[in-house]
């Protein structure tokens, strides 16, 4: 089957998910076109059925914010044209959604199917603005399919909606032997000093990831037990983290990381996992954090308790209930028996439930279904 893929190239999940999709079906025999305005983070690999095609936006004086929404349907048109997609799959409802129906309506009679998988911001913030309200529930209701990645999100849709279209729920995945490698190759190696248990943040560092509530569970966890915070990734609220944590005296033991491509290389090095947030659709960098083997403490809120099973792979509390979090990672701490018992049966519940080859094999049935066949066009000539 011949697929174009749409996403937004950052760190958060719906472009490192999107990515690892494409190179998944690329590698199972399907040609995928990823469509972006930049290479995302995780594009590591290219074959001869995966291709990566930038959308170049045009600066007119004309425009004081340029149209990327019109530059991405017409870049969708221009890749279904000279390959002959059989669908456009988009990640993140805005602008993609949107983009993809204009797309489906300009490239008319050649057929092509829209399938839209919702991540969690653009649904519960962005596409809940009024500025994008209306455009993201049309993009939804005129989708040939929509999926979300957690139930929780489901309901969040149709509630805010206020809408009955069927949303099939296809959760996020891991590769399980990327983790498992990088578990071994990550045995006898440590961050810090020795002694240190190492804690770790991975995200966009958006007010929504709540950061300032890891640097405060650090700095009580800090204050029992010799540990250091690891930062991954980047963004607005890097720079408040980082005030907050020289203000809390714990800057020393605070380490930046940046954004890394295989995070698994970070994880097998980490005791725990700290994910505090205000809503997590999902939650891949907690699914990212078990596949390691290493146990998170988060929120109790979205899809996080479809991915965490409080008191078997990491616990769950009250959204900022910081004194209760950093109580449950000392307890952990505290207990190596226990914390590795956690981090073996978080991995088992990755691999078992959130395994690549499993949740890829159900985009790639949901798409013969919505396409009605394995299209005999797509076959070469």
């Amino acid at each position: 089957m011949k697929v174009g893929i749409a996403c937004h190239p950052t760190v958060g999940g719906s472009g490192v998910v999107a990515t690892e999709l494409a190179r998944a079906l690329a590698e199972g025999g399907d040609e995928v076109h990823l469509m972006s305005y930049a290479v995302p983070p995780r594009w590591t690999w290219a074959g001869p059925r995966l291709f990566f095609h930038e959308v170049a936006v045009a600066q007119y004086p004309l425009f004081e914010y340029p149209p990327y929404d019109l530059a991405l349907a017409t870049k969708m048109v221009e890749v279904a044209r000279q390959h002959r997609l059989d669908l456009l799959h988009v990640h993140y409802a805005v602008p993609n959604a949107v983009a993809a129906i204009l797309a489906r309506q300009i490239l008319a009679p050649q057929p092509i199917k829209v399938i839209t998988t919702l991540h969690g911001t653009d649904i519960t913030l962005v596409g809940n603005d009024p500025s994008y309200a209306e455009t993201t529930r049309f993009g939804i209701v005129q989708s040939d399919l929509v999926t979300a990645v957690s139930e929780a999100l489901k309901r969040a849709t149709h509630e805010t909606f206020q809408i009955q279209t069927p949303i099939e729920v296809v959760p996020n995945f891991i590769d399980p032997r990327r983790f498992h490698e990088a578990i071994e190759r990550g045995r006898g190696q440590r961050f810090g000093a020795p002694g240190e248990r190492i804690l770790a943040h991975v995200s966009n560092f958006r007010p929504v990831k709540r950061v300032a509530d890891v640097v405060s569970i650090f700095h009580r966890v800090a204050s029992e037990i010799p540990s250091r915070l690891l930062l991954v990734g980047d963004g607005p609220d890097l720079p408040r983290a980082e005030r907050q944590a020289r203000e809390l005296g714990v800057r020393d033991r605070v380490d930046l990381i940046g954004t890394v491509a295989n995070i698994e290389d970070v994880l097998a090095h980490v005791d725990l996992f700290l994910l505090p947030s205000e809503i997590e659709s999902f939650g891949l960098a907690a699914l990212e954090a078990l596949s390691c083997e290493v146990p998170v403490i988060a929120s109790d809120v979205g899809g996080l308790p479809e991915v965490i099973r409080d008191g078997e792979n990491g616990y769950l509390r009250p959204l900022g209930d910081v004194e209760g979090m950093a109580e449950a990672a000392l307890a952990l701490l505290r207990d190596e028996d226990r914390r590795r018992a956690f981090g073996v049966a978080g991995r088992r519940w990755a691999e078992t439930r959130f395994s690549r080859e499993d949740v890829v094999a159900r985009y790639r049935a949901t798409y013969q279904r919505v396409v009605g066949t394995s299209s005999k066009r797509s076959a070469p000539a």
